[in-house]
């Protein structure tokens, strides 16, 4: 069966689930309507629909359909009653949109959405493995500036349990 195998084979389940991740960074350009290209690598994940939402900074996040449920019942499982769970979920539900790319790889991003997070036109898309992100050009120059400071990677990640062990 070409490639890994067969998908009975653990090799050939591993390199197509490896292919369905959402890897990478892309530049696009926003059309006059608000419609954003998908990068050809992501569209195969995006084929049964996707959700779009605020993301946790001033991007959004793109997550296919499964993805967007199982996060959602995971938020929704969280009480009212607690505060920062209500905000969770206003933040995530109240500007959501389910989007389904159109016949030439697109999607629309509203334009609530693009003036929520200061998209005008253009993009940077970044893929999240199983998600993706898209943000304004300029802000995500100040995120990936954050990002490339070694010493302050070295403390914020040294918290995080990366090992084997």
């Amino acid at each position: 069966m070409g490639r890994s195998g067969t998908p009975e084979n653990p090799a050939f389940r591993l390199s197509t689930q490896v292919e369905l991740m959402f890897l990478g960074l892309y530049e696009h350009s926003i059309d006059e309507k608000g419609r954003m290209t998908i990068p050809f690598r992501f569209r195969g994940g995006l084929e049964n629909g996707a959700y779009l939402v605020r993301g946790f900074e001033k991007n959004l996040m793109l997550m296919p359909t499964t993805v967007f449920e199982q996060f959602s019942e995971k938020v929704t499982k969280k009480s009212i009653s607690d505060p920062a769970a209500r905000k969770l979920k206003r933040l995530l539900f109240s500007f959501a949109e389910y989007v389904k790319l159109d016949e030439s790889g697109r999607i629309l991003i509203p334009q609530n959405l693009r003036t929520l997070v200061s998209i005008n036109s253009t993009v940077v898309i970044n893929g999240m493995k199983d998600f993706i992100e898209i943000w304004a050009p300029e802000i995500w120059a100040k995120e990936a500036e954050k990002m490339n400071d070694p010493e302050s990677n070295s403390k914020k990640f040294a918290e995080l349990d990366l090992s084997d062990d």
